[in-house]
């Protein structure tokens, strides 16, 4: 009898440890996820938009360069795009003023993706507070009106970015599908990763210098986003034509 109790308890603490290794496996596996959930609210606050309840939305970030922003825009209006969201950062917006009027000229929608490249968590409030301020100077002297979208420069941002984002009159915008066009992983691999998007899905894609296959890639984005019947809108139509989604920070 006491040979098979003896049996029982190691199977059981064998049972036990198996328990625990697959609890800290799955937490980890969480707590992975939910590091690159990227886009936050406060329970009673300002909100950072990541998604909204139909269409989709293509947003383009230049924060530097001289070569890739122009082919981006000559690859869709070739592909009769209206409606797309270029987040622009000042001291890229005010070296090619000719550029800034173009986008404006196209049609497409203006955001701001600060004025410098900093991660606005690294910063002190009133830092933060001027580089928002000094890209929006940027874009009044351009003659650029009614920009009500932000996005956060390094695409990070806390709790106090969103505030300060709202007092200076700005939705914080994120995105739900990045393309990662930006580490030039190939044009396929661009467009497989675009693919995964869905009705109400903001995709994030770039037209930096860094971004060197984008152009190539787009036609084949846009290919496969008429295929699943997606409407393209800008984000400020996609805010409110419906519910948007956001997280919340603990």
């Amino acid at each position: 009898m006491n040979f098979f109790v003896v049996l029982n308890g190691k199977a059981l603490k064998s049972v036990v440890l198996i328990l625990i290794a697959a609890f800290f496996t799955a937490w980890f596996l969480y707590m992975e996820n939910l590091a690159q959930i990227p886009v936050f609210s406060t329970k009673e606050g300002p909100k950072a938009v990541y998604r909204g309840e139909k269409d989709l939305a293509l947003t383009f970030n230049i924060g530097w360069g001289d070569e890739k922003a122009e082919p981006i825009l000559d690859t869709l209006k070739k592909e009769n795009v209206k409606s797309a969201t270029f987040f622009l950062s000042g001291s890229w917006a005010e070296r090619h003023p000719d550029l800034v009027s173009r986008i404006v000229k196209d049609g497409f929608e203006i955001g701001i993706l600060g004025y410098d490249y900093v991660d606005y968590r690294d910063l002190e409030d009133v830092k933060i507070g001027k580089d928002i301020a000094k890209a929006q100077e940027v874009f009044v002297k351009l003659n650029v009106k009614d920009i009500k979208l932000l996005r956060a420069p390094t695409g990070h941002f806390d709790e106090r970015a969103l505030k300060i984002a709202k007092r200076y009159g700005y939705t914080m915008v994120h995105w739900r599908v990045d393309s990662k066009d930006w580490t030039n992983p190939g044009v396929g691999k661009i467009v497989a990763n675009v693919k995964k998007a869905e009705k109400g899905d903001i995709v994030l894609l770039h037209a930096s210098d860094s971004a060197k296959q984008t152009a190539k890639a787009l036609p084949l984005i846009l290919q496969d986003i008429r295929q699943k019947g997606l409407k393209l809108v800008s984000v400020s139509e996609m805010i409110a034509n419906g519910d948007v989604q956001s997280k919340f920070i603990n």
